[in-house]
């Protein structure tokens, strides 16, 4: 088997025998235990059977968001959701967005409402982007965000640079393989790219070509999380016993039904909480719900049953569920 990395970045090997991160014979990227490559064949199957939650999806709903924007005027150290997997992130006055998206994306009407006026995101200093599927990876987006922050710079996976560079020329952008920590990020912190169980597509012919993966950020023995789109599997445990336990995991928790064909790209609440232990991590704010409706299950049940499970599992006191817009100082 075939492996690639960047060579200009240090790697964290999670073993003696790590080689980089693994392709296929067409040097297309595979995922760490299960290669995965979505057929139409499923997704017909998908299509063609009725939705158990039909009824329950009739009923409207929408997310509040939250009205205080007061994180943009200071200098704390917070994580603030934006919806989706959007994250604004300030670690010793540096910002970090994660797979900014504003508006509605190919197809999908966005549901609930981004919280800001997204020209007010100014003095970012870089963007982390999970892979290039366009509710993580929207053109729009990145291009009003690199607009109001030309110094930016984009730290994403392997390949990803050829695509970000038709939506802008000049786009700074830094790509890594799994495990390889960026070189470019202004210290004392560090930012690492981590493998996920997913996949990655833009057009119809370009099947994981790209590489898809999460983010470790280090600061000092504090330890986070963003966790991309992803589904269950041994890579949170890799990840943890790599870097230690994590203080806040930010995890996918929606578009997970049906779950016999969604679970190998988006995990489930469930899962979500397994993901939380195996990171051993202390917080765990979900995402990737309650924004675009992209599979069979209603919008508020992500929440609900994670809320559910964690109270199951004595974790509540872990949870933290932010509004939209609603800043956690840390």
């Amino acid at each position: 088997m075939p492996f690639t990395s960047n060579p200009d970045l240090i790697t964290l090997p999670p073993s003696p025998d790590w080689q980089g991160t693994p392709v296929d014979s067409k040097g297309h990227f595979m995922n760490l235990e299960h290669p995965y490559v979505p057929g139409w064949l499923d997704v017909l199957k998908w299509k063609l059977k009725t939705n158990p939650f039909k009824e329950a999806k009739r009923a409207p709903y929408r997310l509040p968001i939250s009205p205080d924007a007061s994180w943009l005027q200071n200098e704390k150290n917070c994580i603030v959701w934006l919806g989706h997997c959007t994250f604004f992130i300030r670690l010793d006055k540096i910002c970090f967005l994660t797979d900014p998206v504003f508006g509605n994306i190919l197809l999908t009407k966005r549901i609930t409402a981004f919280p800001i006026d997204p020209n007010l995101l100014k003095g970012i200093h870089y963007i982390l982007l999970s892979h290039d599927h366009r509710d993580h990876c929207d053109k729009s987006s990145l291009q009003q965000v690199i607009a109001n922050n030309p110094q930016v710079k984009v730290l994403t996976g392997l390949r990803m640079d050829e695509l970000l560079k038709k939506f802008n020329s000049h786009v700074q952008v830094s790509t890594a393989g799994w495990y390889q920590q960026y070189n470019d990020v202004s210290q004392p912190l560090s930012v690492y790219f981590v493998p996920t169980r997913h996949w990655s597509k833009r057009g119809p012919f370009d099947n994981n070509e790209r590489l898809w993966g999460g983010f470790v950020i280090k600061r000092g023995q504090q330890l986070f999380y963003f966790g991309g789109d992803s589904g269950y599997d041994g890579h949170y445990q890799l990840t943890a016993r790599i870097f230690g336990p994590f203080d806040y995991a930010l995890l996918g928790i929606g578009a997970f039904e049906p779950q016999w064909f969604m679970h190998p790209h988006h995990q489930s609440p469930a899962d979500a909480i397994r993901a939380f232990r195996d990171l051993q991590a202390q917080h765990l704010i979900p995402m990737h719900y309650s924004t675009f409706d992209l599979a069979d299950e209603p919008l508020a049940l992500p929440l609900q049953a994670l809320k559910q499970t964690a109270a199951d599992d004595h974790l509540s006191q872990a949870l933290l569920t932010p509004l939209p817009g609603e800043a956690v100082y840390l």
